[in-house]
């Protein structure tokens, strides 16, 4: 049952505009953010010159163009911040980047997206782009793969966009094949994507098992041409880590 009457017109519209912003690589004009909410502009002028005089906002002198804020920082930082399982998650990564010398990350399902928490990058990465507080397709990247597999057939397809789309050739957009995906992750206890999300690159992904169903998942990033035995090293190495995480949180009353 659809919760949309329910909701408070101008508190849904200021999060539609502080969504809009953030999904956009750059600063937006008024009519830019106006055609991409639908909302009127004497309603959404109004609501933009609360949100820049909050600091929600940022504009130019000239208030041309706008972007997300330093306050939206602050609250994002505060969902980490108070998160019981991210010191464990994160002490887990850097073990983990141990033993592996490779990209590690920690991330939670949000509805069809997973959403980055933490990372610790190989110490020879180039031109990282920070991936805490993105989100992807859960899809097409291994941590959503592994927990999507956590769910029902069911559950998957209702959840899911349709059509589905993904960023390179590799990409599953067929529903019918990615659920014979989610069921080998189901049977193997891991996920494994070879250039599905980005090209050259392939992950291994687990879940965190101390919630039903798992929401965390951790992950391992590699070149897509490794050999399998070095795969193989990756993928013991993720499965024990993340297990030894999750006995570890389940062991602190961790839900």
């Amino acid at each position: 049952m659809s919760m949309e009457p329910q909701l408070v017109k101008s508190a849904e519209r200021t999060i539609r505009i502080l969504e809009t912003l953030a999904a956009s690589h750059r600063n937006l004009s008024l009519s830019e953010l106006q055609q991409r909410t639908g909302f009127p502009r004497s309603s959404l002028h109004a609501l933009m010159r609360t949100l820049v005089e909050l600091k929600w906002v940022e504009t130019d002198g000239a208030r041309s163009a706008f972007g997300i804020g330093p306050h939206a920082l602050l609250t994002g930082t505060a969902y980490l911040d108070k998160d019981p399982a991210l010191p464990f998650a994160q002490e887990t990564l850097e073990d983990l980047r141990a033993e592996t010398g490779r990209t590690v990350h920690f991330a939670r399902r949000d509805e069809a997206h997973v959403l980055y928490l933490a990372t610790r990058e190989a110490r020879d990465a180039h031109h990282v782009i920070p991936r805490v507080g993105r989100r992807l397709p859960a899809h097409v990247t291994a941590l959503g793969q592994a927990l999507l597999a956590q769910l029902t057939d069911d559950e998957v397809e209702a959840l899911l966009p349709d059509p589905l789309t993904g960023p390179t050739e590799h990409s599953i957009t067929d529903l019918a094949k990615l659920t014979g995906e989610l069921d080998q992750v189901r049977t193997r206890g891991w996920a494994y994507e070879r250039e599905q999300g980005t090209p050259g690159v392939a992950c291994v992904a687990v879940a965190v098992d101390y919630r039903i169903p798992a929401t965390d998942a951790i992950s391992c990033s590699m070149p897509a041409g490794l050999p399998p035995a070095e795969v193989e090293r990756v993928t013991q190495a993720v499965i024990g880590h993340t297990h030894k995480l999750a006995a570890t949180l389940r062991r602190e009353g961790i839900r």
